[in-house]
């Protein structure tokens, strides 16, 4: 199989497990582990040691192939097989990986060829994203949207490093992106491995950013959209939109079409998670707050359609009217495989 444009492998089959590529400890250390029993792989997803939607769905893919080769009886792997489906209620790419392997006569051919196709369409992604990047580009994003949270080559990561390999030189500014610093830890440390000029910020400085740093556009990925365009990403990705509006900046979304949930008319049928409050409350495990401070903490939000200026897919930039155009992706055949 073609491995991501990295040293790091965000997720493998390893005949008796998945190995996987324990995200919460970058950028101080690169640790792959193994997992083999449903508590391992839910425990995988739960803790974000395994994160990005497209990651996620790969990962979850090979893990239901490997429990079915684990638990002989049906009833009690059905009920391993929803555990790891329910990880992660909102990036609908784990649910989709599931219930296509759930379907498949041979489970483990079916979680490589999702993993072979995640592959190939982020490579279309990012050839499809690259015209919306000027030479000399300076970007914004949010969260991480590399290789690392594909197992693949990156959704919106995918398209900016895209654009450096072209000669285009971007210049990226990274949210860190709260409270779990998925910008600050994972997308400048791969920024950096690829090449790529950026400069870190705190979330709040989005707003003087796009107003003093001439930012040309906003790119971000998403965890599942509505057919109305409604877009769910990590907290703070609204906000984002709202910004980029004002100051009249494109905002783009990159995202497979695994991530399109046809089956949802509105972002409102979107179930947000919600995290920990020790992730508000501390920071580094020391407490910063009150300690009966009271916490909303959505790992979520949900960016209406009409922020959105377009979205990059593996089949191409999909434009409004999204009511109409997004429908037509689910007509498309299924992206071809890398062989």
């Amino acid at each position: 199989m073609s491995t991501p444009p990295t040293e790091l492998i965000a997720v493998a089959w390893d005949g008796d497990a998945v190995t996987y590529l324990d995200q919460r400890r970058l950028p101080h250390e690169v640790r792959h582990e193994r997992a083999r029993t449903v508590e391992e792989i839910e425990a995988a997803i739960k803790t974000l040691a395994v994160r990005g939607a497209p990651a996620i769905g790969v990962f979850g893919a090979y893990g239901v192939a490997l429990l079915r080769d684990a638990i002989a009886d049906d009833e009690h792997f059905a009920l391993a097989a929803r555990r790891v489906r329910d990880a992660r209620p909102t990036a609908v790419n784990l649910a989709w990986a599931v219930d296509r392997v759930l379907a498949a006569e041979d489970m483990l051919a079916e979680a490589q060829a999702i993993h072979r196709e995640q592959i190939s369409m982020d490579k279309a992604m990012s050839e499809a994203g690259l015209a919306l990047i000027p030479k000399n580009a300076r970007i914004l994003t949010h969260c991480n949207t590399g290789p690392i949270a594909t197992a693949g080559g990156g959704t919106a990561l995918g398209v900016i490093v895209a654009a450096q390999r072209a000669g285009k030189k971007p210049h990226v500014f990274v949210d860190e992106t709260r409270p779990l610093l998925q910008g600050a830890r994972l997308t400048y440390f791969e920024l950096r491995q690829a090449g790529v000029d950026a400069t870190l910020q705190v979330d709040g400085a989005a707003a003087i950013a796009m107003q003093r740093k001439q930012i040309d556009l906003v790119i971000v990925g998403a965890d599942r959209i509505a057919r109305n365009g409604d877009t769910a990403n990590k907290i703070g990705t609204y906000g984002l939109a709202v910004l980029a509006a004002h100051h009249g900046i494109p905002f783009y979304v990159a995202a497979p079409r695994s991530t399109f949930d046809f089956s949802m008319r509105s972002g409102d049928e979107i179930h947000i998670e919600e995290r920990a409050p020790e992730e508000v409350t501390a920071f580094g495990g020391t407490p910063v707050a009150p300690p009966d401070a009271k916490v909303y903490n959505p790992a979520f939000d949900v960016t209406p359609g009409h922020l959105v200026t377009a979205f990059v897919t593996e089949y191409g930039v999909i434009e409004p009217p999204y009511p109409e155009t997004i429908p037509s992706l689910e007509l498309r055949p299924r992206f071809g495989v890398l062989t």
